[in-house]
C-alpha cells in the first residue's frame, strides 16, 4: 500500500528537471533540438483543422444564405481573421518557442497570467467536450441512445490516452488520416452536388435553403471566426515546435485556410443538399462499404482533433498550476470527456460565446510584442516580470464587454465589417496601447518593458 502511495506522489508532484527533459516542456521555452521537422508539424495541422466544427459551422451558414457567393466570401473572411490571429501569435510562439502560457506571462504577469491561461483551458476543455460527443454521434447517430454514451465515453479515454504521450503520438495519429480525410471530402461534395441533381439545381436549393435561419454578413462572419477562435489564439502550442518561420505561418494557413474553409464547403454543401451537415450520415445511406469510409475518416479527423484540443490546456494548465503534463492530461482528458455528453447539441451558442469573450484576450500580447517591446521578448524576463499587469486585465475587459454588447445590440455595429469578434479584438490591442502609455507617463511600466527600461 505504501508502495501506491510513493508512486502516487510521485506522478502527482512536479519534477522540473524530468518536464524540461521531455519532448514538449511546458515550463520553459523548447531548446532547439526540441523542435521537430516541418512535415510532421504540417500533417499534425492538416489534422487538427480538420475539426467537426468546420462542418457544423458549414451546416449553420448554408441555412442562412445563398451558398454562392455570400457563404463562400463570410467562411473566407472569417477564417482569413482567424489566419491573421493565428499567424501573429503562433509566430510570437516561434520566435520565443514559448507556449501560450508562458507568452500571457509576459503580458499579463507571473500570477496575472492565470486569468488567460485558466479561462482559455476552460474553454479548450470544452471543445474536447464537442469532439467527443462528435464521436458518439458519428456511430451513434443519435444523442439519446445507450451507444452514444457508451463510444463517447470510449472516445474521450483514448484521446486522454494517447494525449498522455505528448506531441510525438500526436503526430503518429495525424499522418496516416490525411489522405483519407481529403478523399472522404471531396467524395461527399461531388455526392451532394449529384444528388440534387448538378451545379445549377445546388444553387437554386442553396437560394430556397438560406430563408431557414437567415444570417447578416456580420452575423456569418462572427459564426465563423467563434468556430475557430480559440485554436487561432493557442497557435504557439504547435507553432514553437517550428524550427523555420515559414513552417510557423504555415501551421495556421494550413489549419484554417484549407482545413476549415474545405470543411465548412463541405458542411455547407451537406445541409444544403442532404438537410444535414453530419456527412457520416448521408454517406451511410449509400451503403456499408461508402458509409464505413465515411465513419473510418470522421474517426480519424476526430481521434486526431480530440487529441490535438485535449493537448492545448493540458501544456496550459501544466504551466500555470506548477503539475506534470501527464496529470494535467487526465484531468482534462476526463472533464472534457463529461462535458462531451452534453454540450455537442449546444454547439452554435458555444461558438458566439467564444466569438465575443477569446479575440479581446489576445489583443493585449499583441500590442506589447510587435508595438511596445518591438518583438524583443527574452526568456530571462520571465522570472523578473510583475506579479500582475493591470494594464492587461483591463483592456481585456473592455475589449470584452464591447464585443459583448455588440452581439447583443446590432446597431452598435455602425459599420459592417465590425463584426463582434473584429470590433473586441480591436478595442482590446486599442485600449492596451492607450493605457500602457498611461500608465507609463504616471510612472508605472509593465512587462519587459519595465526591465529593459530598468536596465
Amino acid at each position: 500500500m505504501s508502495d501506491i502511495k510513493e508512486k502516487l506522489r510521485a506522478w502527482w508532484h512536479l519534477d522540473p528537471e524530468k518536464e524540461a527533459a521531455s519532448a514538449d516542456n511546458p515550463l520553459a521555452p523548447l531548446t532547439p533540438d526540441q523542435r521537430r521537422n516541418a512535415l510532421p508539424l504540417l500533417a499534425l495541422a492538416f489534422g487538427w483543422g480538420f475539426l467537426v466544427t468546420g462542418l457544423l459551422t458549414g451546416g449553420a451558414l448554408g441555412q442562412g444564405m445563398p451558398f454562392w457567393p455570400d457563404l463562400l466570401i463570410a467562411s473566407f473572411l472569417g477564417n482569413a481573421m482567424n489566419f491573421v490571429i493565428g499567424a501573429l501569435v503562433g509566430y510570437i510562439g516561434y520566435r520565443t518557442a514559448c507556449n501560450s502560457g508562458l507568452l500571457y506571462r509576459f503580458t499579463y504577469g507571473n500570477i496575472g497570467a492565470r486569468v488567460p491561461v485558466l479561462f482559455v483551458a476552460l474553454l479548450t476543455i470544452g471543445w474536447q467536450g464537442l469532439v467527443v460527443g462528435a464521436f458518439g454521434f458519428a456511430w451513434a447517430q443519435s444523442f439519446d441512445s445507450t451507444t452514444f454514451y457508451a463510444v463517447a465515453i470510449f472516445a474521450g479515454l483514448l484521446y486522454t490516452v494517447t494525449t498522455y504521450f505528448g506531441v510525438s503520438a500526436l503526430e503518429k495519429v495525424s499522418m496516416p488520416s490525411v489522405l483519407m480525410l481529403v478523399g472522404v471530402g471531396i467524395y461527399a461534395t461531388w455526392l451532394n452536388v449529384d444528388k440534387v441533381g448538378g451545379w445549377s439545381e445546388f444553387l437554386a436549393l442553396s437560394q430556397q435553403r438560406s430563408g431557414e435561419a437567415p444570417l447578416t454578413m456580420p452575423q456569418a462572419i462572427n459564426l465563423v471566426v467563434g468556430s475557430w477562435i480559440v485554436g487561432a489564439v493557442v497557435m504557439p502550442e504547435y507553432t514553437r515546435f517550428a524550427r523555420k518561420a515559414w513552417v510557423a505561418l504555415a501551421i495556421p494557413f494550413v489549419v484554417l485556410i484549407i482545413s476549415q474553409w474545405f470543411l465548412q464547403i463541405v458542411g455547407s454543401m451537406g445541409g444544403i443538399a442532404s438537410g444535414t451537415y453530419e456527412f457520416t450520415t448521408y454517406m451511410l445511406e449509400q451503403g456499408a462499404v461508402i458509409g464505413g469510409l465515411g465513419l473510418i475518416a470522421m474517426s480519424l479527423a476526430l481521434w486526431t482533433t480530440g487529441d490535438t484540443n485535449l493537448y492545448l490546456p493540458a501544456i496550459q494548465t501544466a504551466n500555470v498550476l506548477r503539475r506534470p503534463q501527464r496529470v494535467t492530461t487526465v484531468i482534462c482528458g476526463l472533464l472534457g470527456t463529461v462535458l462531451g455528453l452534453f454540450i455537442y447539441q449546444h454547439f452554435l451558442s458555444w461558438v458566439n460565446l467564444l466569438a465575443s469573450l477569446v479575440p479581446p484576450l489576445i489583443g493585449p500580447v499583441i500590442i506589447d510584442y510587435y508595438v511596445i517591446n518591438r518583438r524583443k521578448y527574452r526568456s530571462e524576463h520571465l522570472e523578473h516580470l510583475h506579479g500582475w499587469n493591470p494594464v492587461a486585465i483591463l483592456s481585456y475587459l473592455i475589449g470584452a464587454i464591447v464585443a459583448v454588447a455588440a452581439t447583443a445590440n446590432s446597431e452598435l455595429l455602425w459599420l459592417e465589417w465590425l463584426f463582434p469578434s473584429s470590433l473586441g479584438l480591436t478595442t482590446s490591442m486599442l485600449a492596451y496601447l492607450v493605457l500602457f502609455y498611461l500608465a507609463r507617463a504616471v510612472g508605472r511600466t509593465y512587462g519587459p518593458a519595465a526591465l529593459t527600461r530598468a536596465s
